[in-house]
């Protein structure tokens, strides 16, 4: 089945019901995963407002863009949590649900009368994830945090940039998309637990817990010689070459990763004598002499633009690229091989990456839904099952 009559795509978690509380990236992030493979997701909004990056630019025909980047194939109902009637319709919402998911800041969903324990109760195969900047626990739990926030207490940002330049932010989001994947991650587990065990569960990521399990080399130093990670700029703390390397054009990435590869490097450029260069004859003498070695590779690379010397180490079998835009990335033949621009709401947005045999992989995606879209229908359904309990019940 393809997406383009606005029905959801067939996938793993068709006939799996999520009641997505989320709003802005981390949260909407992972529902949107969800819902590119087969699952529904109902998409409760503020009335009036609702998820505050509708209102986050850029904007293209009045929409936000932003918004429908990852909201894409859901359904909206705007619900007032604080209203009797509204209440009502969510718990019954609830009783129906697989998942429900959430970021609010810890202790909100507590307040409304929402916690894990007490809908349980109505439900207790309910799988209910929360997202937050810190998690549910310990003495930060209850504090407000952006992307920028997290990169900076992580450590991320002390080791991001040039060694003589400030720290830096990562150039996208990667605190709340990380955290987005590692819940999308989480609700897989536990749907897939609970088809063994019947039971639901409590879910708690954290976009800081997150950060910290990706700072792999920056903890190899310190817990091997005690010693804080600076910032490498492009480089590798532990390869060489492996950077950025000035043609006579423009700079470009080479990795080469071991002595096989370096010999080909080498050979490609014609220059045999470097790995008989006791400098530069192993990974560890070539990582201590990296600023000579980088001398000599580049009286060579000078010579010639960058695109030939891709072309060039790419025959030979020595991973390398341009450093691209944009605009070039999405372009590439690769990217469009995998799917990974598709079409929604007349939008070229990335696709999904997670490909499974058996199911679509669809070029074109329903859109992200108007504010309370959807909301007559859902009260229909929702309020219409109700009553019929009520009335088996007489």
């Amino acid at each position: 089945m393809t997406a383009s009559d606005g029905t959801r795509p067939h996938g793993p978690f068709s006939g799996v019901l999520i009641i997505d509380l989320t709003r802005v990236l981390a949260g909407p992030f992972c529902t949107m995963l969800l819902a590119d493979l087969g699952a529904r997701v109902i998409k409760i909004e503020q009335p009036g407002t609702g998820d505050d990056s509708r209102a986050y630019g850029p904007f293209r025909d009045g929409k936000s863009v932003y918004f429908s980047f990852v909201n894409r194939g859901k359904e909206s109902i705007a619900l007032n949590l604080k209203d009797e009637s509204d209440r009502a319709l969510f718990l019954r919402m609830v009783r129906r649900a697989d998942v429900l998911v959430e970021n609010f800041r810890p202790g909100t969903m507590e307040k409304l009368g929402f916690s894990y324990e007490e809908l349980s109760k109505l439900n207790p195969s309910l799988i209910y994830a929360s997202s937050s900047g810190f998690g549910q626990t310990g003495p930060m739990s209850r504090q407000a945090a952006y992307d920028t926030v997290v990169q900076a207490l992580s450590g991320l940002m002390s080791i991001t940039g040039s060694a003589d330049g400030p720290p830096t932010r990562v150039g996208t989001s990667v605190a709340d998309l990380t955290a987005g994947v590692y819940l999308f991650g989480a609700v897989a587990s536990a749907l897939y637990a609970r088809e063994k065990s019947g039971r639901g569960a409590r879910i708690d990521v954290a976009m800081l817990d997150g950060m910290v399990s990706y700072l792999l080399h920056g903890v190899m130093e310190h817990v091997a010689h005690g010693r804080t990670l600076g910032r490498l700029g492009n480089s590798h703390p532990s390869i060489a070459p492996f950077d950025t390397y000035q043609a006579a054009d423009e700079p470009f990435v080479i990795c080469a990763g071991g002595n096989e590869v370096f010999r080909r490097l080498s050979a490609a450029l014609g220059r045999d004598d470097l790995p008989h260069d006791a400098r530069f004859a192993h990974n560890r003498d070539r990582h201590e002499h990296e600023h000579a070695l980088r001398a000599e590779l580049e009286a060579t690379l000078r010579t010639k633009p960058a695109h030939h010397w891709v072309e060039v180490l790419t025959a030979a079998g020595v991973p390398c690229a341009r450093i691209q835009t944009i605009p070039e990335a999405v372009e590439m033949a690769q990217v469009k091989a995998r799917n990974m621009m598709v079409e929604s709401d007349g939008l070229q947005i990335p696709g999904n990456p997670v490909k499974i045999s058996g199911f679509d992989d669809p070029a074109t995606r329903p859109a992200a839904p108007a504010l309370d879209a959807d909301g007559t229908a859902i009260r229909a359904e929702f309020g219409a099952v109700e009553d019929s309990i009520a009335a088996a019940k007489r």
